[in-house]
């Protein structure tokens, strides 16, 4: 009868053992350990809101918002997505390098968007931290005829 347990209880007792061998290393982070990636793009932004005052009805804005990579690699600054399609957004064509100052800039056109405005620019990029979204406020009053 000892026997007949001792072959029961081992293959389970192994089984165990696998289940956690294979939990350990689809997750082989401990709880409070943070993932450090070495040789990333990392982004520094230096001007992340732009408040254009008042203008009048129908004038264009026109800003470069500015960052820095301080990582180890090239920055690609792929798209940068306005929130609405007065707002036109240029970004760098050439990879930005580890020290260098790039640019994204935008052009608002107000024609037809009098009171407050609040846009928003979603820039995608290989920076590990990402971009924060770029803000772009002020007021369009009225042209006066």
């Amino acid at each position: 009868m000892k026997k007949m347990w001792i072959l029961f209880i081992l293959p389970v007792s192994f089984m165990y053992c696998q289940d956690r061998k294979r939990d350990k290393m689809a997750n082989p982070l401990q709880p409070g350990q943070e993932v450090v990636f070495k040789d990333t793009a990392t982004v520094k932004i230096i001007d992340s809101a732009y408040n254009f005052g008042k203008i009048s009805e129908g004038e264009k804005v026109v800003y470069s918002y500015r960052f820095v990579n301080i990582g180890k690699n090239p920055l690609i600054v792929s798209k940068a997505s306005p929130s609405c399609g007065c707002t036109i957004a240029e970004t760098p064509k050439e990879p930005i390098k580890t020290g260098d100052t790039g640019f994204i800039k935008i052009e608002f056109n107000s024609t037809g968007r009098a009171g407050e405005a609040h846009k928003s620019i979603h820039v995608t990029s290989n920076a590990y931290d990402g971009f924060p979204d770029l803000q772009l406020t002020g007021q369009v009053v009225t042209a006066d005829k």
